[in-house]
C-alpha cells in the first residue's frame, strides 16, 4: 500500500475530469428530489410487524446505504436465514420521477471522492436504508439452508423490521453475530464445493481517500467477514433464482465457462507461474485451492476471470436454463436494490412468486428491457473503475521517471506484456519478447502523465 499525498491536487482534478468524461450527474433534478422527499414520508401499510426479530447489518464501516439486514435461527437440522432487503419499490413507483432517473443511472457509481447514487439520499441513506435508528420497511426472504448447504426460498413478505446494530467488516467479532453465522457460511461453502463453483475472489486494485485527505492505492484482500457475509447474499440469490425459474419468470445473471482453448492456455499460465495444477483436475477444483493473497495465485485468478467472458443479465426464456458458470448454478441478483436497478424488480418478482400471486405487469415489462439498461450501466462502471486506477497510478508515479522497478509478468499476448510492479500496486503494459506469465523482469518508468492517465515502462532486463 502506498499513500498519495496529492499536494498538487492532480487526483482531485483528474477525478473531476473522469466525472465530466462519463457525464456523471452532480445532483438529482429538483423534480426527483421533491418526489423523493414525498416518497420518504410514505407510511408502510402492507407490512407485517417483525420488529421483535433481532436483525443486524454487516457492511463496510462507512456505508450508510444498507440494503440487507439479517438474523439466523435453527430449525431442526436446517438453518433459516431471515434476510431483510430494503423495500425500494415501496418508495419508488413505476414511471415516477425517481424511477425515470434510476433507469438513466442504472447503478450507483463509486469514486474515491464520493459516489453517484442510484436514488436520492433521503431514500438510499434514509427512509429505505436498513439503519439501526428506527423501524424500516423491508422485503424479508426466508431462506432455508439444509445440512448440505443447498438453499431454498421458504417464503417472502413485506415487513417492518428494526436493526439492532450496524456492524463493520473490519471490527466485527463472533460475539456480535448470530450463533449459527459461521456454520451458515460453512454450509454455503460446502454446497459451492459440491457444485464445482469457482467463486474465489482475487484482491481488488483500489483507490481510497483516507481521513486525512490523502489517497491509498493498494491491492485489497477480502476479509473473512466479507466472505461470510457474501454467503448470505449468495444463498438468498440462489434461492430466489430457483424460485423464479420454476415459476417461469424472472431476471437472471449468467456467465459462460472458459472454452477448451482458454483452459489449455490457462494451464500454460499456471505452469509459468510455478503453480501445480494436476492434469486430471478440473479448472473449478483447482481454482478453489488458490490463495487470493498470494501474488501469483491472484494473478492466475485474474486470468481465469478474463478467460470466461463477462456476466450479463437475461430474462426467463422457456426451455432455456440460465447458467452462471462461476456459481455453477442458476443465479440472480436480488439483494442490493439500493445500488442496482435490476434488483428492485427481481425482489418484486420473488415476492409475487413466493406468495402465489401474478407478477405485476409493469415488472414483467421491465424484465425484458432491464438487460440493456444494466449492460450500459455495468460497462460504464467498469470503465470508470479502470480510469480511476489509471489516474492514481499516474499521479503516484509522476516525478519518478527514470527509476527502475522489479516486476512480474501476469499476462502476455501479441500486442503487449502485462506486468505487475512489486514495489507498488501498479499493473501496466510493456513491450517485451520471449516472456511468459510468471517471469520476472526489470523495467524503467519512461513517462507518467496524470492528465492522460497513462504510464509508460520500458524493459531494462
Amino acid at each position: 500500500m502506498r499513500s498519495l499525498s496529492d499536494t498538487t491536487h492532480a487526483l482531485d482534478a483528474g477525478l473531476a475530469g473522469i466525472r465530466q468524461q462519463y457525464t456523471l450527474p452532480t445532483a438529482f433534478p429538483p423534480a426527483v428530489l421533491q418526489a423523493a422527499d414525498d416518497a420518504a414520508r410514505r407510511a408502510p401499510t402492507e407490512h407485517a410487524d417483525l420488529t421483535a426479530m433481532p436483525f443486524i447489518t454487516l457492511d463496510p464501516a462507512t456505508s450508510t446505504d444498507l440494503d440487507q439486514a439479517f438474523t439466523i435461527e435453527a430449525a431442526g437440522s436446517d438453518l433459516i436465514l431471515h434476510y431483510a432487503i430494503a423495500d425500494v419499490a415501496w418508495f419508488v413507483q413505476d414511471g415516477d420521477p425517481i424511477d425515470t432517473e434510476a433507469w438513466q443511472r442504472g447503478t450507483t457509481m463509486y469514486l474515491p471522492d464520493g459516489k453517484v447514487s442510484l436514488y436520492p439520499k433521503v431514500i438510499s441513506e434514509g427512509a429505505a436504508s436498513l439503519l439501526p435508528d428506527g423501524p424500516r420497511p423491508a422485503v424479508v426472504f426466508h431462506v432455508r439452508v439444509g445440512s448440505d448447504g443447498n438453499a431454498s426460498l421458504d417464503g417472502a413478505q413485506r415487513a417492518i423490521i428494526r436493526s439492532r446494530a450496524k456492524l463493520a467488516y473490519d471490527s466485527v467479532t463472533a460475539a456480535d453475530l448470530p450463533a449459527d453465522f459461521e456454520e451458515f457460511g460453512r454450509r454455503v461453502q460446502a454446497a459451492e464445493d459440491a457444485r464445482g463453483a469457482s467463486t474465489v475472489e482475487p484482491p481488488e486494485q483500489t483507490v481510497e481517500r483516507s481521513a486525512d485527505g490523502t489517497y491509498e492505492l493498494a491491492f485489497r484482500p477480502r476479509l473473512p467477514s466479507e466472505d461470510q457475509n457474501a454467503a448470505m447474499s449468495l444463498a438468498a440469490n440462489l434461492a430466489v433464482a430457483n424460485a423464479m425459474f420454476h415459476a417461469g419468470t424472472g431476471l437472471f445473471r449468467v456467465m459462460p465457462e472458459p472454452d477448451d482453448r482458454a483452459v489449455r492456455r490457462l494451464r500454460h499460465t499456471a505452469q509459468a507461474f510455478g503453480l501445480q495444477w494436476p492434469a486430471d483436475q478440473p479448472l473449478d477444483a483447482f481454482s478453489r485451492t488458490l490463495n487470493p493473497n498470494d501474488p501469483k495465485d491472484a494473478a492466475f485468478m485474474m486470468s481465469v476471470r478474463r478467460a470466461g467472458g463477462g456476466a450479463e443479465y437475461v430474462p426467463f426464456q422457456p426451455g432455456v436454463t440460465p447458467w452462471h458458470a462461476a456459481m455453477a448454478a442458476t443465479y440472480a441478483h436480488a439483494t442490493a436494490p439500493l445500488r442496482r436497478l435490476a434488483d428492485r424488480y427481481v425482489v418484486q418478482t420473488a415476492l409475487a412468486v413466493a406468495n402465489g400471486k401474478p407478477v405485476p405487469e409493469a415488472v414483467v415489462a421491465a424484465l425484458a428491457t432491464l438487460p440493456a439498461a444494466m449492460q450500459k450501466a455495468d460497462s460504464t462502471g467498469s470503465r470508470i473503475d479502470r480510469a480511476v486506477v489509471d489516474l492514481a497510478e499516474a499521479v503516484m508515479l509522476h516525478g519518478r521517471e527514470g527509476e527502475a522497478f522489479d516486476a512480474i509478468v501476469i499476462d502476455d499476448d501479441e500486442d503487449a506484456t502485462k506486468i505487475q510492479l512489486r514495489e507498488v500496486a501498479v499493473v501496466a503494459k510493456v513491450k517485451a519478447r520471449s516472456v511468459r506469465p510468471g517471469d520476472e523482469m526489470r523495467v524503467k518508468l519512461v513517462a507518467a502523465d496524470p492528465t492522460k492517465r497513462t504510464v509508460e515502462f520500458q524493459r531494462v532486463s
